[in-house]
C-alpha cells in the first residue's frame, strides 16, 4: 500500500481505504469491496462485464484486516454504532454506508478507491460512491440573494425543480462551431430551450436558444435541464462571468463572483499586418472568457497593453492567442501593475476659465480628498464620490461631469502614473457663470481639484503582494526561507504536511519574477510553490523612488 502511505505522508491521515485491487500494473484484474466484503472481477478488457465473486483465499487475511481498519474509523462517527462495535457487534452494510456518508460530506474521512481508466476498470464503482457518499445538491442549504429592486431584502431558493429558475453563469467561451456558450449551474427550478431568462445583473432579457451538455469537446443539445445541473447556453451575447439569471416572474440576484484586479502587464505588437487585423479579435474573446485578463491600449506608445495574474497566466494568453487563432506576436517584458493612493485628508481648487471672443468656458469647484475607509457598504469599491454643495454653488446638472473628470484623473495617477485606487473625493464648493459655463469646463475644472488636491494628501505608490506557499524538503528549509527574507517577504508561517517542510509568505510580486527557476535550483528540483494574489501594499521609501524615476524620468 505504498499509494496510500503517500497520501498519509503528503495530504492526510484521515484517508481510508473503501476498495482493495486484485492484482497490479498490467495484471490488475479486479477489486475488493470492503464494506460488502465481495470481490469483482473484470471480464473484458473495457470493464462492462464485471462478475462479483467471494473474495479470493489469498486475499482474505489482508481484506479483513483493512475493513477491521476502515470500521473503527467509520463507528468513530456515530456513538450509538460505536457502543454496539465495542460489546462485539457487528455494524450492518447499510449502518456503515451511512455513517461513512456522514463523515464523508464532514470531511472526518476521505475514502479511498481503486481503478484503472485506461481500461473502465473500478470507474463504475467511483461512480457508484460518488453518488453514495458525496453531497448532493439537495443536501446543500438553500441558495440565498436579494431582491434586485429592494438589495435589503434576502431571497432564499430550494434547490427544487418546483421553485423559480436560478442560476449563474460561472464560464464564457467560444466554440469554433456554435459560438459563444455561457456555461452556468442551475440553483432551482428548470430551464428550457426556447425561453426567455431575466439577466438581472444587467436587466436585460435573454432568449436561450439551444441549451448543450459538454462532454469535454463534444456537444449534446438538451430540451431542458434541472435544479442542480451544469449546462451551457447558446447565444447569449450580453451575459458575463457571474451574472444571474432567472425567471422574469421572480427576480432574483446570487451573490456574484468577486475576481481580483490584474498585478503584471506586458506590451504586444503582432509580427505581420495580417496579425495586426485577427490580434483584436482574439484579444477580445479572449477578455470576454477570462475575467481576470485585461487589455487596453497605451495612449503615450499607443501599444497593446494585456494584464493579468501572474507571470503563467500572460504566458497562457499568448500561447492560446497562437494555437487557437494563428496570431503570431512579439511580447515585451513583463511589467508589475503598480497603484497609488492617499494617506491624508487635503483640499484643492480647480478652475478652468477660458476666453477666446464669444462665449467662453468657465468651470470652479473645490474638492476635498481622504483615504477611503472600508466599510460593509464599501468592501469591494476602490472609489467613492460625494456631494456636498449646498446653496446652489454648482447647478446641479454639473455635479456628474465634476464627478468624470475626478475619475478620468483617477487613471492618470498622482506619482507616477498608476491609477488610484482607495480614495473618496467630496465637491463641497465652488461657483459657475451663467452664459460661459457647460459640462466640458466643470469636468476639467473636477479633474484640476482633483490632482491640486491628491498631491497635497501625501500620495504613496501600492505594489500587489502575493500569498506563497513553498513545500520543500527539510534539507532545504533554511535556503528557502533565506531566499524568501531577500524578497521583502513577510513569513507568515512555517510547518509540515507529513515528510515535507510548509513555507506560507506575503512576498512583493516585483520579487517573484523567475522564481519557479531560482526554487528549482536552489532545491535541485524537489521543491515547489504556489501563489495567488492577496492585496496591494504600500512600497518601502527607497523602493517608490525607484518606480517614480523608471517611470517618469524624474529624481
Amino acid at each position: 500500500m505504498k499509494d496510500l502511505k503517500s497520501i498519509h505522508d503528503r495530504l492526510t491521515k484521515k484517508a481510508h481505504p473503501i476498495q482493495l485491487p486484485i492484482g497490479t500494473e498490467d495484471n490488475f484484474k479486479g477489486l475488493i469491496d470492503l464494506l460488502k466484503m465481495k470481490a469483482y472481477i473484470y471480464i473484458d478488457d473495457v470493464g462492462k462485464q464485471v462478475e462479483e465473486i467471494d473474495i479470493p483465499e489469498e486475499y482474505l487475511a489482508a481484506a479483513k484486516e483493512w475493513r477491521g481498519k476502515l470500521i473503527e474509523a467509520i463507528v468513530e462517527n456515530d456513538e450509538e454504532v460505536m457502543e454496539k462495535y465495542l460489546a462485539g457487534e457487528e455494524p450492518s452494510y447499510d449502518e456503515l454506508k451511512r455513517i461513512l456518508r456522514k463523515a464523508v460530506i464532514s470531511l472526518q474521512i476521505f475514502p479511498v478507491l481503486c481503478g484503472s481508466a485506461l481500461k473502465n476498470k473500478g470507474v463504475q464503482k467511483m461512480i457508484d460512491a460518488v453518488v453514495d457518499f458525496l453531497p448532493s445538491p439537495l443536501d446543500v442549504p438553500p441558495m440565498e440573494g436579494f431582491d434586485p429592486d429592494e438589495p435589503e431584502t434576502m431571497i432564499k431558493r430550494e434547490a427544487s425543480d418546483s421553485e423559480s429558475f436560478a442560476a449563474l453563469a460561472f464560464k464564457i467561451a467560444t466554440d469554433p462551431y456554435v459560438g459563444r456558450l455561457s456555461f452556468f449551474r442551475v440553483y432551482s427550478g428548470i430551464l428550457k430551450a426556447g425561453s426567455y431568462v431575466l439577466n438581472t445583473s444587467t436587466g436585460e432579457k435573454e432568449r436561450i436558444s439551444r441549451i448543450v451538455r459538454m462532454h469535454a469537446n463534444s456537444r449534446e443539445d438538451v430540451d431542458e435541464v434541472y435544479a442542480g445541473d451544469i449546462a451551457a447556453a447558446v447565444g447569449l451575447k450580453n451575459t458575463t462571468t457571474g451574472n444571474t439569471l432567472c425567471d422574469a416572474d421572480h427576480p432574483i440576484v446570487l451573490e456574484s463572483i468577486t475576481f481580483p484586479e490584474p498585478v503584471i502587464s506586458q506590451a504586444l505588437e503582432p509580427k505581420t499586418k495580417v496579425d495586426q487585423e485577427k490580434m483584436s479579435i482574439a484579444l477580445q474573446k479572449l477578455a470576454e472568457e477570462d475575467p481576470t485578463f485585461r487589455v487596453r491600449t497605451d495612449e503615450e506608445t499607443m501599444q497593446t497593453i494585456i494584464s493579468g495574474m501572474g507571470e503563467l497566466h500572460l504566458e497562457i494568453i499568448v500561447d492560446r492567442m497562437k494555437r487557437e487563432f494563428g496570431v503570431e506576436v512579439n511580447v515585451g517584458k513583463q511589467q508589475v501593475s503598480y497603484r497609488e493612493t492617499i494617506r491624508a485628508t487635503a483640499e484643492g481648487e480647480g478652475k478652468y476659465i477660458k476666453q477666446s471672443g464669444g462665449r467662453g468656458q468657465y468651470g470652479h469647484c473645490w474638492i476635498r480628498v481622504s483615504p477611503l475607509e472600508k466599510t460593509d457598504e464599501t468592501d469591494k469599491k476602490t472609489f467613492v464620490f460625494h456631494d456636498a454643495i449646498k446653496g446652489g454653488s454648482i447647478p446641479r446638472e454639473y455635479i456628474p461631469a465634476v464627478e468624470k473628470g475626478v475619475r478620468e484623473s483617477l487613471d492618470r495617477g498622482i506619482l507616477a502614473g498608476y491609477p488610484v485606487i482607495n480614495v473618496e473625493a467630496t465637491v463641497f464648493d465652488g461657483s459657475f457663470h451663467e452664459v460661459d459655463s457647460n459640462e466640458a469646463a466643470f469636468k476639467m475644472a473636477g479633474s484640476l481639484g482633483f490632482q491640486e488636491a491628491a498631491r497635497k494628501a501625501k500620495p504613496v505608490i501600492l505594489e500587489p503582494t502575493m500569498k506563497v506557499e513553498v513545500v520543500t524538503p527539510d534539507d532545504f528549509m533554511g535556503t528557502v526561507v533565506g531566499d524568501l527574507n531577500s524578497k521583502r517577504a513577510q513569513i507568515q508561517e512555517m510547518g509540515e504536511r507529513g515528510n515535507v517542510k510548509i513555507v506560507r509568505a506575503l512576498v512583493p510580486l516585483a520579487e517573484m519574477f523567475g522564481y519557479a527557476t531560482s526554487l528549482r535550483s536552489m532545491t535541485q528540483g524537489r521543491a515547489s510553490y504556489s501563489m495567488e494574489f492577496n492585496e496591494y501594499k504600500e512600497v518601502p521609501n527607497n523602493v517608490a523612488q525607484e518606480i517614480i524615476t523608471k517611470r517618469t524620468g524624474k529624481r
